[in-house]
């Protein structure tokens, strides 16, 4: 299995995963040229995607779902909550096809279980995605960790989990109280130290990436958010500690 966070922030958000003869991706917060311009950086095309999976409705997640299933016809896959509260900006799809949060969806050669997490959304979800022989969890926007997503994530061989805040920046910063209280709830966003310390939980000898997502431009920085990670992650563990990057694409990992 193969995989790249083609972007991951506020401004955007989508994972590219491949295995076999399947491609997929988990969000598409960005434009359609966008994404098919980040997808061009690892040679990959929008035409041979075989699906794309939305984790919940935020413009960050799914602004391109839409246009890119419309002009490529590309089945979207997502729970009814999800499509409920995102339709009047995904608008028509070549192919909708709903889950139900907690099930198991097969799609070629990938299998793709979502898992209930906490955001302040209708039914926001995580993915855990498994071929025949890797095994990689995607958690981001979520405001607490739950024994469910404990469970979803532990013993993968690759783990995307949210680094969104440091708190001191947080409260020095130029977001108004009442967003910073949204971004701190059990509905918004874990901050470094909340990360890491669920992360120190997720280490086993076969982890071989990890990568810090959805940082804040505004509230975090990868450094801060690499020395929180590093203080959990010891020299004898050697998995793969990666920042994924608002702006670029990350490199195209592969999973041995």
């Amino acid at each position: 299995m193969k995989f790249s966070v083609l972007g991951s922030g506020s401004k955007g958000n989508s994972l590219y995963i491949e295995s076999g003869n399947t491609s997929i991706l988990i969000d598409a917060g960005f434009s359609g040229k966008e994404l098919a311009k980040r997808l061009a950086v690892h040679g990959r095309e929008m035409e041979s995607l075989n699906g794309v999976f939305l984790t919940h409705e935020h413009g960050d997640h799914i602004c391109g779902a839409g246009v890119i299933s419309r002009r490529y016809r590309i089945p979207v896959y997502a729970n009814e909550g999800t499509f409920t509260g995102g339709d009047k900006r995904i608008r028509k799809l070549h192919k909708r096809v709903e889950f139900e949060t907690g099930t198991v969806t097969q799609c070629n050669d990938l299998e793709i279980r979502s898992f209930r997490i906490s955001h302040d959304t209708i039914d926001p979800v995580g993915f855990l995605i498994r071929d025949a022989n890797s095994s990689i969890a995607c958690c981001t926007d979520t405001g607490k960790v739950s024994h469910l997503i404990s469970s979803r994530l532990s013993h993968c061989d690759a783990l995307i989990l949210e680094f969104n805040h440091d708190p001191q920046m947080l409260k020095t910063g130029p977001y108004p109280l009442s967003l910073q209280q949204r971004v701190r709830s059990s509905q918004g966003h874990l901050a470094n130290e909340e990360a890491s310390a669920f992360l120190a939980t997720l280490l086993h000898d076969k982890l071989q990436f990890i990568i810090l997502a959805h940082l804040s431009e505004k509230n975090n920085t990868p450094e801060l958010a690499m020395k929180s990670a590093h203080a959990v992650v010891a020299e004898e563990h050697l998995c793969r500690l990666h920042v994924a990057s608002q702006t670029t694409p990350s490199d195209m990992f592969t999973l041995e």
